[in-house]
């Protein structure tokens, strides 16, 4: 019964979406204009349900570069309609068109100046017939048993919304990098931000020897800088290999004389490498996929500048 009940409502929701798309109309195309030209901000007002739905469509279009703020209708006309100025655009939502506290707001807005876009089921309702642009958001059937409780009109609902903020994003050219400056905090931002220069071991924090040092003085000097590996460049300062402790391990037991050699006859030349200016998950996918620990940074002329390690992204919070 129980997942008989979950279809049920899952159908009537995905019904309720795909009848949206039949209904674009022009009316949808001047909201994203509206919007898109919009010099203040993009105010989303509702009330109960529709009201959560509104604050979620307001944060969607705050971090894909449309200035938004969610307003409660009740407490707009007990004095927050002061946010609103006459170069913002207001989305009002209400599923019947006539929510009180909602339909209560269109003659203050209309002395305010600002332009109105409702999102509704009740196209002739009173929001629809005073509302600038009219979006239909209406559905044939709740997934409430009871016909009462709003799920398929707020499913609904927020898929417009989504639609509405995906256009803008097209229109306004909005762009990873941008959205990762309004993501700051996160994972997501730090996968979008970060680069390799950012968090690459540095001067004495990463093994750099010549050729011609031996295996043991290289790991003194790995030892030293608490890293994995070496890096190893040429008299010139060129990067030509790397002394991994798989290189270590494939030695030792075949090769008695091993820590008196150079490190230039062991090690892994031509190994992987990044650039400092690559972003640091790009980095860590590579190290995920060839299977390795470490990965020497060139700069843009293949001079060695760092050393990238694996812990270093762990660390910074880049793995998923």
């Amino acid at each position: 019964m129980p997942i008989k009940r979950a279809k049920e409502v899952l159908e009537i929701e995905a019904r309720s979406i795909r009848a949206l798309v039949s209904r674009l109309d022009t009316q949808f195309s001047k909201a994203v204009d509206v919007l898109a030209k919009c010099q203040g901000r993009v105010v989303v007002a509702g009330m109960g349900k529709t009201g959560i739905i509104a604050r979620k469509i307001s944060a969607t279009l705050s971090s894909t570069g449309t200035p938004s703020i969610y307003m409660h209708s009740a407490e707009a006309v007990h004095g927050d309609l002061g946010q609103v100025a006459r170069e913002d655009v207001v989305i009002l939502i209400s599923s019947s068109g006539e929510t009180e506290e909602t339909v209560r707001l269109l003659p203050s807005l209309k002395k305010i100046g600002c332009r109105t876009i409702a999102m509704t089921g009740g196209m002739k309702s009173s929001l629809a017939k005073y509302c600038d642009l009219v979006l239909d958001v209406g559905v044939e059937k709740e997934g409430c048993p009871l016909g009462l409780a709003p799920m398929a009109s707020t499913t609904a609902t927020l898929a417009m919304g989504d639609a509405l903020a995906a256009c803008l994003i097209d229109r306004k050219n909005f762009r990873r990098e941008d959205f990762a400056f309004y993501h700051p905090g996160g994972s997501l931002g730090r996968r979008l931000v970060l680069r390799v220069e950012d968090i690459m071991r540095k001067g004495t924090h990463f093994a750099r020897v010549t050729e011609d040092t031996t295996v043991k003085d290289v790991l003194l000097a790995i030892t030293e800088a608490r890293c994995g590996s070496a890096c190893i460049v040429d008299r010139k300062k060129k990067f030509v290999g790397i002394f991994t402790d798989g290189d270590l391990r494939r030695y030792i037991e075949t090769d008695p004389q091993l820590l008196s050699r150079q490190v230039g006859r062991v090690m892994t030349r031509n190994p992987l490498t990044i650039k400092r200016e690559r972003l640091a998950a790009e980095a860590f996918e590579i190290l995920m996929q060839k299977k390795v620990d470490e990965l020497p940074v060139l700069d843009g002329d293949g001079k060695l500048v760092g050393l990238l390690d694996v812990q270093d992204l762990l660390r910074a919070g880049l793995a998923r």
